[in-house]
């Protein structure tokens, strides 16, 4: 299984792997430098392997602030998509990891930052008692040195009333460090499945914290509280030969240790670590703008039961692919907001259209809006996801969860117009649809495209091209008298199509045997849209169902991501 997985994703695995190589090597590197670097040694004194433990996730800290932004450049990554296009479509299929990427980074951001300030947590206690101790200590000695002039303190605490908490906030790495870590919790708490799918708006607004984050963070080390010795101090009174002389020196000193050491800031660097993400999104932003200022037609508004809305648009130039999705604005509700919906239109009708749900308060005034008038709409995209390399596999499994069916439409009604052009481009020979779905009321609009497909499909002989299953998930009693009564009727009760709805959730050791079997040397191309845990066991399926010998049959795993 790990084998297989490997093989499917060693594109994935290398760049988690490289990742987690730098992560560990720059910690290691910096942890054993500021642990034992002659530099810091007076520093050390004060601060004890503490120093360390700030430093070394600090430069963590940088790296993976770096890596943040560049799994969100939509327009970028659909850039490198069209450039691989020539690439094994493995390659390709991992670009839609880049939120998967963007999580990982964002908790190992929390997690560094915890490291981190818990380290200066320690050290400003430590600076704190080195600065009220009187017993004439090293670390006592090194707290009085800013008496002796501007450069030579060590110890940014400079008197005994000062606090930790006066340091937090009057301070720039102070002040800074605690807005920044206020906004990554903030981001990491708001960005939960839960909040994103039934909230976008807070999780959208929340988001935008970023741009305090990166601010603060390119602020955040200027002042150079943490110091070192400096280089030419180093040269003439070396912390190993005079550091004993300094708790014991005598007013008439004669030997090469009487001068005081002189220390100096660390350079502030994570400016140099993000600039050229930050020019990156710039750059990717600017674009969102260009292309949502040009014009979107919206021809046609169908107000489909159980309130879903579908929208049919035209805009200059607009190309799609089959399961591609689009951002969306309507500046008439928020000027600021764009939410992600899947294209329902196939690449070879005239237009393109969107399914709208209500799913928070923005999609609710949306649907409100359009019922009263038809209001300007910008459109950003479109964007590239795993379901275009459906026509690739001889053999295609489609699972759809509720509103996650809507990629499936586009590729159902592409399948469709390619067949009626005999398009030699299509190597698939079958598919196997699976609609999963909580109540009757979805399945209206998706309803008459799968009756319409089916009558077409059943005229021009290819009855056998699609076998579908609908499974019913969240049924009551009147639909299950309903079915009892008219049980050997020719068209199904619930969706009036010819196959039966099946009540209850899908067997899928069942499913992926029959399908083995049908096609004991296919590579067979499984595409789901839909909740995390149904992911988990469809390529649990994948894995299982998959022969070792490349001759026979192998089940390849995508999902769709938003």
């Amino acid at each position: 299984t790990m084998g297989n997985w490997l093989v499917n994703h060693w594109f994935s695995a290398a760049v988690i792997a490289a990742w987690l190589g730098i992560n560990i090597f720059l910690f290691t590197y910096y942890f054993l430098f500021f642990d034992r670097d002659e530099q810091y040694f007076y520093t050390r004194a004060i601060l004890g392997s503490a120093l360390a433990w700030a430093r070394a996730s600090a430069k963590c800290l940088n790296f993976n602030s770096m890596l943040i932004l560049l799994p969100v450049c939509r327009n970028l990554l659909s850039f490198l998509r069209g450039t691989c296009s020539c690439c094994r479509r493995t390659l390709r299929k991992q670009l839609d990891h880049n939120l998967t990427f963007h999580k990982l980074v964002a908790y190992t951001l929390a997690l560094l930052t915890a490291v981190h300030t818990i380290a200066h947590l320690f050290n400003l206690e430590r600076y704190n008692q080195s600065q009220q101790a009187t017993d004439g200590s090293l670390p006592a000695v090194l707290s009085k040195m800013h008496l002796q002039g501007s450069n030579k303190w060590l110890n940014p605490i400079h008197s005994n009333e000062t606090t930790v908490e006066y340091v937090a906030f009057t301070t720039i790495p102070g002040l800074t460090g605690v807005i920044i870590t206020l906004a990554l919790i903030l981001m990491v708490t708001s960005s939960t499945e839960f909040i994103r799918r039934n909230y976008f708006e807070v999780f959208w607004y929340t988001h935008h914290l970023f741009l305090v984050y990166f601010a603060g963070l390119v602020i955040h080390g200027i002042a150079g509280l943490v110091r070192g010795q400096t280089q030419q101090s180093m040269a003439e009174v070396h912390p190993y030969h005079c550091a004993e002389y300094l708790t014991q020196r005598d007013q008439n000193c004669t030997h090469d240790c009487c001068k005081d050491p002189e220390f100096g800031g660390i350079p502030a660097e994570s400016w140099k670590w993000v600039l050229a993400p930050i020019i990156l999104y710039v750059f990717e932003r600017i674009l969102r703008i260009w292309r949502a200022q040009q014009k979107v037609v919206v021809t046609k508004v169908v107000m489909h039961p159980a309130r879903v809305l579908e929208l049919q648009m035209q805009k200059k130039g607009f190309r799609m692919e089959v399961g591609q999705y689009i951002f969306v604005n309507c500046p008439a509700i928020s000027p600021l907001e764009w939410h992600p919906f899947t294209l329902t239109s196939a690449p070879e009708e005239d237009f393109f259209s969107i399914h709208v749900r209500v799913a928070g308060d923005w999609t609710e005034r949306l649907i409100d809006t359009f019922q009263l008038e038809t209001p300007r709409i910008e459109v950003d995209g479109p964007f590239g996801t795993a379901s275009e390399d459906v026509f690739q596999y001889e053999v295609a499994m489609l699972v759809g969860a509720g509103i996650g069916v809507t990629p499936f439409a586009s590729i159902l009604k592409s399948i469709w117009y390619k067949f009626q052009q005999s398009d030699q481009n299509l190597k698939t020979k079958k598919i196997y649809f699976y609609w999963l779905c909580r109540d009757t009321g979805a399945f209206a609009w998706f309803n008459d495209l799968l009756a319409s497909l089916e009558q077409k499909m059943a005229e021009s002989g290819k009855a056998d091209f699609l076998t579908y299953r609908l499974f019913l998930t969240g049924w009551d009693n009147s639909i299950a008298n309903n079915v009892a009564l008219r049980f050997d009727t020719a068209t199904d009760t619930v969706t009036g199509l010819r196959q039966k709805t099946i009540f209850g959730r899908p067997m899928w050791n069942m499913e992926f045997a029959a399908v083995a079997a049908a096609h004991p040397r296919s590579v067979v191309g499984v595409f789901l849209c839909g909740p995390e845990a149904l992911a988990k066991s469809l390529q649990k399926s994948c894995h299982q169902h998959s022969s070792l010998d490349p001759r026979k049959v192998k089940f390849y795993f995508n999902k769709e991501n938003f």
